[in-house]
């Protein structure tokens, strides 16, 4: 083989360059697994391939015009280097895109790759988009071996097919991206979280839409029953379930704001302002979903409408699991025993809802037996398997990663 390969951990092929993994993958005879570090490893399905390919090695940041609010860098840059060198600058990633390291059991840093793959995004999803409504360009190698090209490096980009779309999210399964491009956007001066304990989860979520429709510009809304606010030190002190609610912006606004806010959700309770020192510690603990760290063998994420979010929750029962709401209660994360009769609960509450679901972490037995997202109607399937086909005709690129068939 002509390809380049960097230093490789074992079991493990890292291309040193673009040019190397393109050789790579268009003189394979062979599935491959496609990762970055390695970190969404118990995501979804079991790739069926043994030959395991990374992108690690394809990394730095190749552009940064911070005036331009434009980010490019190679898919194997870890996101925490991303993240410093915007920080520099007093800028941010829109998208807020979580590091579910520690809920997923995996180590080590993950890369902007895997993140856009995976259309990982925070708390700030619900008032500014997912992580694919910030990608202006990419970078890939199909599964031809051929390099394919979307978007650019400027703001208003109208150039050929909006393939990042497509892209992100797709988990490796129609090209391996190696370069992004992302808008960034300057990072809030303060924050501060407007918090109301005691309310059942339908109150709650009429209270967090209270505040996503009020003036005052709120960024991320949250529950957290007990058992979850107990695990996040910053909530733990008011002993109860909370709802919270963050607004971050200039000093004097956000306080402003926060204030009114504040007055305007006494409606349903009794409400604390918390402020900028204590909103730095609750908002990464819920956008990383630690309070369900350790609660159980197999995550599940299940996005619904928000009024249905409690409902979600309703249909667990006394099956032991445990949960909390994001997203306005559009976002619920779930951790319980990984065996089927709750996943496939889990699943039906999803359908019920007219939402979807994910299934994070699990076992690798459970993974294969189940399906890890939704079954798609025959005409999207048929849509789904034309788009695989003309990406990757071989089907060499991280098969039955989303579907077993594919």
């Amino acid at each position: 083989m002509s390809a380049v390969l960097a230093a490789a951990r074992p079991n493990e092929e890292a291309p040193a360059d673009e040019a190397a993994l393109v050789a790579l993958i268009a003189e394979t005879a062979e599935p491959l697994m496609i990762v970055g570090n390695n970190t969404k490893a118990l995501l979804l399905r079991p790739a069926e391939a043994s030959r395991r390919v990374s992108t690690r090695a394809l990394d730095g940041i190749t552009l940064y015009a911070p005036k331009e609010l434009i980010l490019s860098a190679r898919a194997g840059t870890p996101l925490a280097a991303v993240e410093a060198a915007v920080a520099q600058q007093g800028q941010h990633l829109i998208a807020e895109p979580p590091d579910l390291g520690a809920l997923l059991g995996t180590e080590g840093p993950q890369t902007l790759g895997g993140v856009v793959a995976a259309n990982q995004s925070g708390p700030r999803r619900v008032a500014w988009g997912a992580m694919r409504d910030h990608v202006m360009g990419v970078r890939a190698v199909n599964g031809r071996g051929e390099v394919i090209r979307s978007g650019g490096r400027v703001l208003k980009n109208v150039t050929g097919l909006d393939l990042c779309k497509l892209l992100t999210g797709s988990y490796g399964t129609l090209a391996v991206m190696t370069e992004i491009t992302l808008k960034t956007l300057p990072a809030p001066e303060r924050r501060a979280t407007v918090a109301v304990g005691g309310l059942d989860p339908a109150a709650a979520v009429r209270a967090l839409a209270a505040a996503l429709g009020s003036p005052y510009g709120v960024s991320a809304a949250a529950y957290l029953p007990l058992a979850a606010s107990a695990k996040v030190p910053a909530l733990a002190w008011l002993g109860k379930a909370v709802a919270v609610a963050r607004i971050e912006d200039f000093a004097t606004s956000t306080s402003y704001r926060a204030g009114r806010l504040r007055e305007e959700l006494r409606a349903f309770g009794a409400a604390e302002i918390l402020d900028d020192e204590a909103s730095r510690a609750v908002w990464p603990a819920i956008r990383d979903a630690r309070p369900l760290v350790g609660a159980g063998a197999a995550v599940w994420r299940v996005s619904v409408r928000p009024s249905a979010g409690p409902a979600v929750v309703a249909a667990l029962g006394d099956t032991g699991a445990a949960w909390f709401l994001d997203w306005g209660g559009g976002l619920v994360w779930i951790a319980g025993p990984a065996d089927a009769s709750l996943h496939d609960r889990i699943a039906a509450s999803a359908r019920a809802a007219g939402g979807t679901w994910t299934l994070m972490r699990a076992p690798d037995p459970l993974r294969r037996a189940v399906d890890v997202v939704p079954p798609e109607p025959a005409p999207l399937a048929r849509i789904t398997r034309e788009v695989k086909a003309a990406f990757d005709p071989r089907g060499v690129l991280n098969p039955g990663r989303m579907f077993a068939s594919l």
